[in-house]
């Protein structure tokens, strides 16, 4: 019999999971002060605010892969301490262009570039680290805890980045951001050192990639699963990239107005981390799997009518429902891919699937720019809703909602 999955989860992994803590907590408090600086401070329209996340974005298809191919050859320990490290420095750079008054919009655009690189790089890693330091039976409640870790980050963060830039300016909110992105280096230095000569060993990158790619598209759980996150991340995007100037300009929403109801998104991520246990109770592993796409359609329309009734309650209830079915989504389909996939191919298998869905937040930001420019910001709404309908859709056709429990392999 194996270990029972309640049992105490290694320290090495709570050092990891409290890094996670930090290092999202200061990406949530920089992500929801760059869209207000850009309104606030540069003048910046919705039209503008969606080239910045697509700028924000982008390394998510470019770095993906490279980072994928890194994490299956080298330590993965060292590549998340380099990676949050280079969000760090981008971050105090962004601060110390505010102090001196010399930041401009293609600065922050440039800068948030970089340190998404290192969001993508701590993200590939991450979840590859995970089985190394955790047994097999409890990956699901380390998954569960990972995500746990970061969800009051999604609080913290933008309610913390919003009232920080309205009530004490934008610097003292990057002071905030590096300060925990510097935090969370220390706590990764302090994982256990890993990376074995089968990873160092010399392989052929082109093999390497295509048999990765392979995996995914011929595995016929991971196959609709990416399909369907391509889909919920371009019209997650296409909302991201308008909502502040929308919430702000058609809403009549004030910085710290929209910070809480950014905040309310990680209050969803909480409810639906400390509810997976019970639901998993009640519902198969396939269909809290499906649970994640049926709430980010839910969320979707309720978004889509603040046109109509325009306040500030509805987006709220939005980013509740986003946050609460997609952590059942995140938690479920990890420990899905991490059961499934051989350990030497997890960089791999995770950088395609973070190209493919990740690299979707550029596209969806840059939709989401472009559909504002020709038809107005509420033509977004109308586009991101029928994103979410698709990928709703394209999981529950397939035969993931048949699946009673984790497969064996």
């Amino acid at each position: 019999m194996g270990r029972n999955p309640t049992t105490k989860l290694p320290d090495a992994f709570q050092r990891m999971a409290w890094s996670n803590l930090f290092a999202q907590f200061a990406e949530q408090i920089a992500l929801a002060a760059a869209p207000l600086i850009a309104v606030l401070l540069l003048s910046a329209g919705p039209v503008e605010t969606g080239w910045l996340q697509t700028a924000q974005t982008l390394p998510f298809l470019l770095f993906s892969i490279p980072a994928g191919l890194l994490v299956d050859r080298a330590s993965r320990r060292r590549l998340m301490v380099v990676s949050e490290a280079l969000r760090a420095a981008s971050l105090g750079i962004i601060l110390g262009l505010l102090a001196i008054g010399l930041l401009n919009l293609p600065l922050l655009a440039v800068l948030g570039f970089f340190g998404a690189i290192g969001t993508v790089c701590y993200s590939v890693a991450a979840p590859a680290m995970v089985p190394a330091i955790v047994p097999r039976e409890q990956l699901a409640a380390a998954n569960r805890w990972l995500e746990l870790a970061r969800s009051p980050a999604y609080i913290g963060g933008p309610a913390v980045g919003g009232a920080i830039v309205g009530w004490l300016g934008a610097p003292t909110a990057y002071v905030f951001a590096t300060s925990l992105s510097i935090l969370a280096v220390a706590l990764l230095c302090g994982l256990p050192v890993d990376g074995g000569s089968s990873r160092n060993a010399p392989r052929n990158l082109l093999r390497d990639l295509r048999e990765g790619a392979a995996f995914v598209t011929g595995h016929d759980l991971l196959r609709p699963i990416v399909v369907t996150a391509v889909f919920f991340n371009t019209a997650w995007f296409v909302l991201q990239a308008v909502f502040v100037a929308y919430a702000v300009q058609n809403l009549g929403l004030t910085p710290s107005e929209v910070g809480v109801t950014l905040a309310v998104y990680g209050v969803g991520m909480i409810t639906g981390a400390f509810l997976a246990p019970l639901i998993a109770q009640r519902l198969t592993f396939g269909m809290m799997i499906v649970m994640g796409p049926f709430f980010g359609f839910c969320a979707a329309v309720v978004m889509l009518l603040t046109i109509w009734l325009p306040n500030g309650l509805l987006p709220a209830l939005s980013f509740f429902l986003f946050g609460a079915g997609p952590m059942l989504w995140t938690i479920t389909t990890t420990t899905l891919r991490q059961a499934v996939t051989p350990d030497a191919m997890l960089g791999r298998v995770s950088a395609l699937i973070m190209t493919a869905t990740s690299g979707a937040r550029p596209a969806g930001a840059a939709l989401g720019a472009a559909v504002a420019t020709r038809f107005g910001v509420e033509a977004c709404l109308l586009v991101a809703s029928a994103g979410f309908l698709i990928q709703l859709v394209t999981i529950s056709g397939s035969r993931i909602p048949a699946l009673k429990a984790l497969p064996a392999s």
